[in-house]
């Protein structure tokens, strides 16, 4: 392991501990090769900012896994993933759950497929598509989303997928006060949960809704 490896590999253990999150060594293995895949193809596939590439660990992968504790048991859809943001890293953790990671641009689901290849997670899939238009092969715990849209366009998108047991967790920056106010009337505010995400300053929050079934 080369020393910067080697300290990714401290810094991310230090993390994850941060979180109270105890990893094998694979899953370890396996975090630390998304990290080299998409400091490999990010600038070329535009899969996060430029300014980003210095700080996907805290910014990007501690801060996906800072929602694993609020992830229900059971198949997850990940909507509008982009990276495969905060999916590919959750599936990493859990390889036995089955996560699809959905997502309107071809070139993101491309990296995807590539990642999933190289890392062997088997029960992961990347679908190109929009999640409007997306028939749903099982019955989804829970959905996330990730700087995907408003809270409203959200809970309206992935509606048809939902149940009302199904939980949606949406992740946020600051406290998303006037999303929550115009919400329809079908969906219900769960939580509203503050993260705390190691080695990163900014304010985060998580909102857990539910639905009730479209007519």
């Amino acid at each position: 392991m080369t020393a910067s490896r080697e300290q990714e590999h401290q810094a991310l253990e230090a993390g994850l501990r941060g979180l109270g999150l105890d990893p094998d060594t694979r899953a370890m293995e396996r975090l630390l090769a998304y990290l080299a895949e998409l400091r490999r193809w990010g600038r070329t596939y535009n899969l996060v900012a430029p300014g980003e590439l210095d700080h996907l660990l805290a910014r990007h992968v501690l801060d996906a896994l800072s929602i694993h504790p609020h992830v229900l048991t059971g198949p997850l859809l990940d909507v509008g993933t982009g990276a495969g943001l905060p999916g590919l890293p959750l599936a990493i953790l859990d390889p036995e759950r089955t996560v699809v990671l959905i997502d309107s641009a071809g070139k993101k689901v491309r990296f995807l497929r590539h990642v999933v290849r190289e890392l062997g997670l088997e029960r992961v899939e990347a679908v190109h598509e929009r999640v409007e238009r997306f028939s749903a092969p099982v019955e989804f715990s829970t959905i996330t989303s990730r700087a995907f849209s408003s809270l409203a366009n959200f809970a309206t998108a992935v509606r048809h997928l939902a149940t009302p047991a199904t939980r949606l967790l949406a992740m946020k920056g600051k406290s998303p006060i006037e999303e929550l106010d115009a919400l329809p009337p079908w969906v219900r505010v769960l939580s509203e949960t503050p993260l705390a995400v190691p080695g990163l300053e900014a304010e985060r929050h998580l909102v857990t809704l539910a639905v009730s079934p479209g007519e």
